[in-house]
């Protein structure tokens, strides 16, 4: 299990990196676009590294999963991308990460998989602690905010389903069919919604910015969350990915676009504490009632 955590960690890693980059790109590329861009080529990737694979592509289950990995993950994406143009990259960060206060609910509402009390208080220690790493003083909800909330949801509805489904699965073949999905959705929602961009006009530090961002951030960093989360708990899974706005503030800091000030050291603290909680905690539990029988 040590592995799958490590991998979602790695992960949460990468997406701590893109904020400020994705905050810049849609500067140049409506959001839409962006996904487009991004899982496209993450779809073709991931085909031609998959043709040894090539006789799972169009098994039904492998496609059908796929491609609803892909729709919540596209509302997830478009909505937070959205987001992310009329509200800072602190709250941007902070909305998105209620999604670990959301999934053991809707694990329980879904799956009937009832969140313990250690799930409950890691929650609640997390969701305090990442208000401490990203919110400044401006706590109102504007539209910026609402939009990401909503990609919280499907933030929390995408962890909950491949919990769910992908046991037992490709997870590699089924990562391709989820980036094909978002990519399908993403070209319907900028056709419908968006003034098609002029691809050969982007400068080359957006194109650059764009190739970070499908090499590290969707192909690696998604491929390693479908396989950890495939081997963990919902309510596991959306705590470690909830490092990503720690890390997100962590590289700020690194690159000196914020100061590290002692709520941010808190609030570090108060992620750490919610971990400790949900994946030390119960395993000393059932350590000590072994010894106990």
């Amino acid at each position: 299990m040590l592995r799958y955590r490590l991998l979602i960690i790695v992960a949460t890693i990468i997406w701590g990196s893109s904020f400020v980059i994705v905050k810049d790109v849609t500067g140049m590329l409506s959001p839409a676009w962006i996904l487009v861009v991004r899982f496209a080529a993450a779809a073709v990737i991931m085909a031609i590294a998959l043709l040894p694979r090539r006789q799972l592509y169009f098994d039904r289950a492998h496609v059908g999963y796929g491609l609803l990995f892909g729709v919540a993950m596209f509302l997830a994406y478009y909505l937070q991308t959205i987001g992310i143009t009329d509200t800072t990259p602190g709250k941007n960060a902070f909305l998105t990460g209620t999604y670990c206060v959301m999934v053991p609910f809707l694990a329980w509402a879904g799956l009937r998989r009832r969140p313990n009390r250690y799930n409950i208080v890691a929650a609640a220690l997390c969701i305090v602690g990442i208000g401490f790493i990203s919110l400044d003083g401006n706590l109102g909800i504007g539209f910026g905010d609402a939009m990401t909330l909503g990609c919280a949801v499907f933030y929390a509805l995408h962890i909950v389903l491949v919990s769910h489904f992908a046991q037992n699965r490709d997870i590699f073949v089924l990562t391709m069919w989820q980036f094909a999905g978002v990519a399908a959705c993403s070209l319907v929602a900028g056709i419908a919604f968006e003034p098609s961009p002029d691809l050969a006009a982007l400068p080359f530090e957006c194109w650059a910015s764009l190739a970070y961002l499908t090499l590290a951030c969707t192909a690696l960093a998604l491929l390693l969350q479908n396989i950890g989360q495939a081997h963990l708990p919902p309510a596991s899974a959306a705590l470690l990915l909830s490092l990503e706005s720690v890390f997100g503030v962590a590289f700020s800091v690194a690159l000196g676009a914020e100061s590290l000030s002692a709520r941010v050291v808190a609030g570090f603290a108060l992620v750490f504490a919610a971990i400790v909680v949900s994946e030390v905690l119960p395993q000393r539990a059932q350590a000590r009632a072994s010894m106990v029988e």
